[in-house]
């Protein structure tokens, strides 16, 4: 299972190049805390190296190579690209393992998906060209219009650390099928799998400069692509609290953005379930990922007819789950990803204990791995809506549960939150399933499951768990701009204006 961390640059213009200042940042393995690689720190001086990269490429050959190439050739390349990926599996799968602390068998699940989610954005590339030139009925028969859709531009992608290639491919697959060049700025966390997919794109042949990828520091990095006046578009996964500044820097110039930020999503469970199936897709909802997903249904909402045996249950369940490094046969539960994050998650634990909140199983660090980021699944009740644990995204491996008699006191507590983003309902009563997925305020909503993810449908949130949509076909409108063309096709003349006489 040894592998090591590649040494890599930052990949601008279709090359590795060195930071500006020459800085790097060391590389952190949560399950054992050692450093075992580093990563380039760009600065303000790369990002902009990496955006003129970028927009030269647009703008090469006059678009040709590009950004007025047929979908059907842009297909090919991000075709290539899934072929590379899912060659390269179980490498990529061991490097974000030992980056972030996925367990092996989720991170080898997501290169499949990376590898799914490039050929389905082949896909719309190529039915793209038959939507080229679309008409549109008018109500005058002197005119004629058609629709042109374009790239919007050079666009700047921030992602995160939690699916670090995955959720950086939501993004790069899209913007490259819509026919856009994009600066890539992974999270500082997790950012080596996204940096080996620069060298897949060296690879396939991809044109210099469409993709750029470049690694740092949020303030370093981040920041001054947001608000760089020559990229056109910012989309962002990433927190509610940084997404309120991409929005501010992204406003200056009066440039677009899509967010997908924070949650603190709901899973209502009613009294006629069958136990141990809901029991799982409730801890597979909070717990996948070892808990950091913004998707996550941390809010266990339960009828309070079937709480105690639904919790007995639950806790024994979570005593089963397998904690243990990343790399090792059966893992379900690997370590947070950093110190600081693994003391804020301690942290949300100690508080919720400090205002009253029962800890029901968990909390801690297991008795049998003395390093690493790790920690026991919590499961956390005796819960009230004012509660810290109940009102902030904890982003780690932490249930906390309150429990209902009515429907629609379900309903009220699923929506007594801030963020929109995901939501989950357990019943056998599918009529019931309906009207709570209708009532949800939510963009997405899950019944009798939690947390599964398709390329084909529409990923976002509402409220602040921010806007926009990615991947199906919304994702690909992220990256295009319509515009519309209308001609005269009349051989008379408009005749507003009274002509002058004729001498």
């Amino acid at each position: 299972m040894a592998i090591s961390i590649p040494f890599r640059q930052l990949f601008i213009d279709g090359e590795w190049r060195e930071p500006v200042r020459k800085n790097r940042i060391p590389v952190i393995n949560p399950a054992t805390e050692e450093i075992v690689g580093d990563i380039p720190a760009a600065t303000a001086e790369d990002i902009d190296i990496a955006v003129k990269a970028a927009r030269r490429a647009l703008k090469r050959d006059g678009g040709k190579e590009w950004a007025s190439a047929s979908g059907a050739h842009r297909a090919k390349y991000l075709r290539a690209i899934a072929a590379k990926v899912t060659e390269k599996k179980d490498k990529f799968a061991k490097l974000e393992a030992i980056d972030c602390g996925k367990p092996l068998d989720e991170a080898a699940w997501d290169m499949d998906d990376v590898a799914g989610c490039f050929e389905y954005n082949a896909d719309l590339a190529e039915a793209l060209d038959a939507k080229q030139n679309a008409p549109v009925n008018l109500p005058m028969d002197t005119f004629k219009c058609h629709i042109i859709r374009e790239p919007i531009g050079v666009v700047g992608l921030i992602t995160p650390w939690n699916y670090p290639l995955l959720m950086a491919t939501w993004k790069v697959a899209s913007a490259l099928a819509a026919g856009c060049a994009a600066v890539l700025k992974p999270s500082e966390l997790a950012s080596v799998t996204c940096l080996e997919l620069g060298e897949v794109c060296r690879e396939v042949g991809l044109p210099p400069g469409i993709l750029n990828i470049v690694t740092g520091l949020g303030p370093e990095a981040g920041a001054p692509l947001a608000a760089h006046p020559d990229v056109d578009k910012i989309a962002f996964t990433g927190s509610s609290a940084t997404g309120s500044k991409i929005m501010t820097a992204a406003a200056q110039n009066v440039k677009p953005v899509t967010l997908e930020l924070g949650g603190k999503s709901p899973i209502v469970v009613f009294d006629d379930v069958d136990i141990d199936k809901a029991v799982e897709w409730a801890l597979f909802g909070c717990f996948w990922t070892n808990g950091q997903i913004c998707s996550a249904t941390s809010r266990l909402i339960l009828h309070e007819s079937i709480a105690k045996e639904f919790l007995d249950k639950l806790v024994k369940w979570a005593k089963n789950i397998k904690i243990s490094d990343p790399l090792e046969e059966g893992c379900r539960l690997g370590p947070v990803v950093s110190a600081g994050q693994y003391e804020k998650v301690l942290k949300f634990v100690e508080t919720a204990k400090r205002e009253g909140a029962t800890v029901l199983f968990g909390g801690k660090r297991p008795q049998h791995l003395t390093k690493g980021f790790y920690m026991e699944p919590a499961i956390i009740t005796d819960v009230t809506t004012s509660m810290q644990i109940w009102r902030d995204e904890v982003f780690g491996p932490v249930l906390c549960v309150k429990t209902f008699s009515t429907e629609q006191e379900a309903i009220e507590l699923a929506n007594d939150t801030h963020y929109g983003l995901g939501s989950a309902v357990i019943s056998n009563d599918l009529e019931r399933c309906d009207r709570v997925a209708k009532a949800f305020e939510a963009g997405i909503v899950w019944v009798n499951c939690s947390q599964p993810c398709f390329s084909q449908a529409p990923w976002g949130g509402k409220k602040r768990s921010g806007f926009g949509r990615e991947l199906g076909e919304w994702g690909l409108d992220n990256y295009l701009s319509v515009k519309q063309v209308t001609h005269y096709i009349s051989n008379e003349p408009w005749g507003w204006y009274t002509p002058p006489s004729k001498l």
